[in-house]
């Protein structure tokens, strides 16, 4: 399976459940890995032919940002579902980190997969 990834997508959003947490926002990154067979871009050299990351990341950017959920799970069950109804991802791999929410860690947050691995 071929896998197309995009690592460290910075944005921020309204996220958490104490009162203080809702009214700022907090630095999160986000790092996917999206099953996409390469062959086709491969041999056309065709960037329609390819699964567009660069559209990926503005799209889940705006999400993010405009987002005010309280939990990460109910964030990154969120960012998965857009994923596969937009852009036709059959299976990702997403991890979702709040950096500095817990002192002395560096991040927290989850990591999901959705979908099917291999759609033969």
């Amino acid at each position: 399976m071929d896998k197309v990834f995009i690592e460290g997508l910075r944005t921020d959003a309204v996220i958490g459940v104490y009162d203080w947490e809702r009214s700022i926002r907090q630095d999160l990154r986000l790092d996917l890995e999206l099953a996409f067979d390469n062959r086709k871009p491969a041999a056309s050299d065709d960037v329609a032919d390819t699964l567009d990351y660069d559209a990926i990341s503005r799209r889940l950017t705006a999400f993010v940002q405009a987002s005010e959920f309280g939990l990460v799970e109910t964030l990154a069950e969120r960012c998965a579902a857009l994923l596969i109804e937009e852009f036709g991802v059959t299976w990702l791999r997403l991890r979702l980190t709040k950096p500095g929410a817990v002192a002395n860690a560096a991040g927290v947050g989850v990591i999901i997969e959705r979908g099917t691995a291999d759609p033969a």
